[in-house]
């Protein structure tokens, strides 16, 4: 089967707006249904994150009243024990090459606006993938570190491409709101990707050649599915 590179966030807190720092880290269910999913389906996964850090999960995706119930909290808290040696030694972005991966995953959380968005190691890794028509599976804030991926003219690698991403409604409804720093959805736009959105917290996922991206955590499952179907073509 494939081996699958998953690009985690290091990050444990974003700035916000008003100065303030939000404890933030990767989304749980992302990187557990993500993770989970390939798995079963037998690829291997090499979980990296910027300088080797050790990915912290968003308080907020292990709370109940967040994620719907106690039971999906517990699920997920379960999956990540029973991959803590995983998470605890991640890769280091820095040592890897994308010839090495049939696929690089991004699961969200906010630490992706804090780290990956900005990370020359995964902008690297990223122009490589799209180079070699690797498949590149961001979803929910993930997308995110897509804008690390710079041409040599400095230009951005994914203008003009078609994509989702956790968007401006679902920020200023669900996330973040009006204290967020700044946009994905709005930044991505503006760096000249076409982005797509469906209606907010509903599973969404757009295909634009070797880039397959989710709307949301509801997504999970969807954008996975999709990424699994292709490499199994």
């Amino acid at each position: 089967m494939s081996k699958i590179l998953m690009v985690v966030t290091a990050a444990d807190s974003l700035t916000l707006a008003d100065g303030s720092a939000h404890p933030t880290g990767f989304w749980a269910e992302e990187l557990v249904v993500a993770h989970r999913e390939l798995t079963a389906a037998g690829h291997d996964v090499v979980i990296a994150t910027p300088a080797g850090r050790v990915p912290p999960v968003d308080p907020g995706s292990l709370n109940a009243e967040v994620v719907g119930d106690a039971d999906r909290a517990e699920e997920f808290r379960a999956y990540l024990d029973a991959i803590r040696a995983e998470l605890d030694h991640p890769a280091t972005l820095g040592d890897l090459s994308a010839a090495d991966f049939a696929a690089v995953v991004l699961p969200g959380g906010h630490g992706p606006m804090a780290d990956l968005a900005f990370d020359e190691d995964l902008g690297r890794i990223l122009v490589e993938a799209d180079a070699n028509a690797a498949l590149i599976a961001p979803f929910c804030h993930g997308p995110a570190g897509l804008l690390s991926a710079k041409a040599l003219d400095g230009g951005f690698v994914f203008a003009g491409r078609t994509l989702t991403a956790f968007s401006d409604e679902e920020e200023a409804t669900g996330g973040l709101g009006e204290n967020t720093p700044w946009l994905v959805a709005a930044t991505l736009r503006e760096r000249g990707a076409v982005v797509e959105n469906s209606a907010p917290w509903t599973s969404h996922v757009v295909r634009d050649g070797n880039l397959i991206s989710g709307q949301n955590p509801q997504s999970s499952e969807a954008v996975t599915r999709a990424l699994i179907e292709v490499l199994g073509d």
